[in-house]
């Protein structure tokens, strides 16, 4: 018989715990169940609650309830309305039930004969049979019973490995060594955020003996999970704060009426509250470290604008670094045309610049001749030398890393720091990727902006009406994009565009076609930067009707000419990005128009695209997005892995999240987490966290 060879026993490898052997051992790797710790915390994905299932005899009209049955036979039909309804009928003990799903054409193929299900809902009765409207359905294995069997917790599988095996091998597992699992939370601590014991709470996740049971186990290493991220976060921003002294830039009466006459407008109520919440961090002597987010067209250029003035006002460098040469480009053109009567030296660094700019360039700013300096990640890289650095922005900051954030600090003193991005972000994504950032947010928008006009289109006929209402705008004067996903061709739509969406074969097709009269201009990422902004330029002056494009156009374009727009294949995009497209037009004076072109008909694609047509607020379209596509979707960072959290899921614990921040940001800032009691979760949050969120390794 084989012999433990690790002396911690929740370390012992999976092979040595009791029914599992060398070959469920590499069953289990497959999972990265290695130790007794990593099965511990394999936490069953749901229940099946089999203590409460009801024979149909006993059901009663509008309670909650849960039936067993088998699928007998199913269909699905058109109603009088034009939508669509899936039924599904069940024999079940005692009789027969329904459940229907209106305008779910998906559902149907999720069922099949002979199927064995639990099906939850509120029963009414209908056409002498129960019937359950959009019910919860919990698919059960072949070996699971129907009723009888209590709370029974239904693990993740892998090849080979059927479920009852291993809820067995969970079983001996949790039996054997939760016991032995050390509790980072002090008592007292566990007493105010309303928790159990750790040991506990794995033995009530994975062998409950209720439902209430379950969550509450649940609830605690989920609580831990999100707790230990957000104390990275408090610890990060507690070092930001007391380690980072900076040159303070104060705002004065004066100051400020000279900044405010370069504009030719009057800020909007959300700008103004912005940049009194930055000129209060610019004046203090502690590095600020703020995020400014914006609905699409809400400002917030000018905001930053304005605070890197105050920086060049009080005698300090001021920086903005744009993750793209387009946007860089954009903002060195607003930048530069706001200027234009003042005194204040620009310079614009980026990746193109010939040698002999570049030294000149680096030159200038490393003696201070250059006190605003707009560019791409260029002005990070190491031969950048800033004579007295006090503001740097960083625009689109999802897009950057914490460690290039960090660039910017060299030397005793670092620089102000105001990250900003124009994709509105949900709330738990705020307070997890920026959750060390102070946030400040601009929700509404210039007076006379309106909203766009937004309609989804398919079929033949309505894409042709589409291009006809667009050469009537052409005609009048106006301009308009054509968006795609894809920059080379594939293969060909019968109606004119491409079905790759690639941006070469819509140009090729539209301007020798359907827009030939019109001057038709191509941009995308792969071609020549020279040839790109020739391009983008001749479209802001006006030279060229028609724009066809890829996501480069996404954020910075302002032609408020522009006011029509076709987004190809709208479905490969996600609801944000479509979001910050849609953002491109109607930014003048003109009425703005947006055709979602999309032949694709999935539940995703039909909330996405429906939730374009329905609102206009980009903090509203954030969370739908993020409900459908998850946080890496959403911040374009799902390789990378940015939200390093074992358990927890952002979106069904989203209020849990908040109760973890509160409880974290709470024991950092008043000292308590610097108490001994609390050594064992500072070591846990370290372990995880030092090296990707930068931190000391001493508090």
């Amino acid at each position: 018989m084989s012999v433990n060879p690790s002396s911690d026993p929740l370390q012992t490898p999976a092979q040595f715990v009791r029914g599992v052997g060398p070959a469920r051992a590499e069953l289990l790797a497959r999972m990265q169940l290695i130790t007794v710790t990593d099965m511990l915390f394999n936490l069953p994905r749901d229940i099946l609650d089999l203590s409460h299932v009801t024979p149909v005899f006993e059901l009663k009209e509008g309670e909650l309830q849960t039936v067993f049955g088998v699928v007998v036979d199913r269909d699905a039909k058109e109603t009088s309305t034009g939508k669509t309804m899936v039924a599904v009928l069940l024999q079940a003990d005692g009789g027969f039930i329904r459940g229907v799903y209106f305008n779910q054409p998906y559902m149907f193929k999720r069922f099949e004969l002979g199927q064995r299900l639990l099906v939850s809902g509120k029963p009414k009765f209908s056409s002498r049979r129960w019937e359950f409207s959009h019910p919860r359905i919990q698919w059960l294995g072949e070996d699971d019973p129907g009723d009888g069997g209590g709370i029974l917790p239904v693990y993740s599988l892998t090849e080979g490995l059927a479920q009852h095996e291993m809820r067995r091998l969970m079983k001996g597992v949790v039996e054997e060594y939760a016991h032995l699992i050390p509790d980072p939370l002090p008592e007292s601590f566990r007493e105010r955020a309303r928790v159990i014991g750790l040991a506990n709470a794995l033995q009530q996740a994975h062998l409950p003996n209720t439902v209430d049971e379950h969550r509450s186990g649940m609830r605690r290493i989920l609580f831990d999970d999100l707790l230990e991220f957000q104390l990275g976060l408090a610890m990060r921003r507690r070092f930001w704060k007391k380690d980072r002294p900076a040159i303070p830039l104060p705002t004065t009466a004066k100051v400020d009426a000279r900044i405010r006459r370069l504009f030719r407008f009057h800020f909007t109520a959300g700008q103004n509250h912005a940049v009194n919440e930055i000129s209060q961090d610019l004046a203090k002597e502690q590095a600020m470290h703020r995020l400014l987010q914006a609905d699409v067209g809400a400002g917030k250029t000018a905001v930053a604008v304005y605070s890197m003035l105050v920086a060049i006002a009080a005698g300090t460098q001021a920086v903005i670094m744009a993750p793209t040469e387009v946007l860089a480009s954009q903002h060195w053109q607003t930048i530069d045309q706001l200027l234009a009567e003042s005194r204040v030296t620009r310079r614009y660094l980026t990746g193109s610049l010939t040698a002999a700019q570049r030294r000149t360039t680096l030159d200038e700013i490393a003696t201070g001749t250059a006190q605003l300096v707009v560019g791409t990640q260029a002005v990070i890289q190491d031969a950048v030398r800033f004579h007295k650095l006090g503001l740097a922005v960083i625009d689109e900051q999802h897009k950057f890393g914490v460690m290039q954030r960090a660039k910017f600090n060299s030397g005793d003193v670092s620089p102000h720091v105001l990250v900003m991005t124009a994709t509105p972000i949900p709330r738990s994504l705020c307070l997890t990727q920026f959750g060390d950032l102070d946030l400040t947010s601009i929700s509404d928008l210039p007076p006379g902006r309106q909203k766009v006009v937004t309609s989804r289109v398919f079929g033949r006929g309505s894409v042709q009406k589409a291009w006809e209402f667009i050469k009537k705008k052409l005609g009048e004067g106006r301009q308009a994009y054509v968006v795609c996903p894809r920059v080379e061709e594939n293969a060909t739509l019968p109606m004119g565009v491409d079905a790759s969406g690639s941006a070469e074969a819509v140009y090729r097709e539209l301007s020798q076609g359907e827009f030939k009269e019109f001057r038709v201009g191509l941009v995308h990422g792969q071609q020549d930067r020279d040839a790109r902004s020739r391009t983008m330029d001749a479209f802001r002056e006006g030279e060229l009707g028609l724009l066809i494009a890829t996501t480069v156009i996404e954020v910075g374009v302002d032609v408020p000419n522009a006011t029509v727009m076709v987004i190809n294949q709208a479905e490969r995009f996600g609801l944000s990005q479509l979001h910050q497209l849609r953002g491109r037009i109607g930014r003048g004076k003109f009425q703005g128009y947006c055709f979602l072109f999309s032949d694709t008909d999935t539940p995703e694609a039909t909330k996405r695209l429906a939730a374009m047509e329905s609102t206009s607020d980009g903090f509203r379209i954030a969370e739908v997005d993020f409900e459908l596509r998850g946080p890496g979707d959403v911040l374009g960072v799902r390789q990378s892995g940015s939200l390093p959290l074992r358990v927890a899921d952002l979106i069904r614990d989203r209020e849990l999240l908040l109760e973890a921040r509160t409880a974290a940001f709470n024991l950092v800032e008043t000292g308590e987490f610097d108490e001994p009691e609390y050594a064992p979760l500072k070591i846990c949050v370290l372990e995880r966290f030092s090296q990707i969120m930068n931190l000391p390794q001493s508090g």
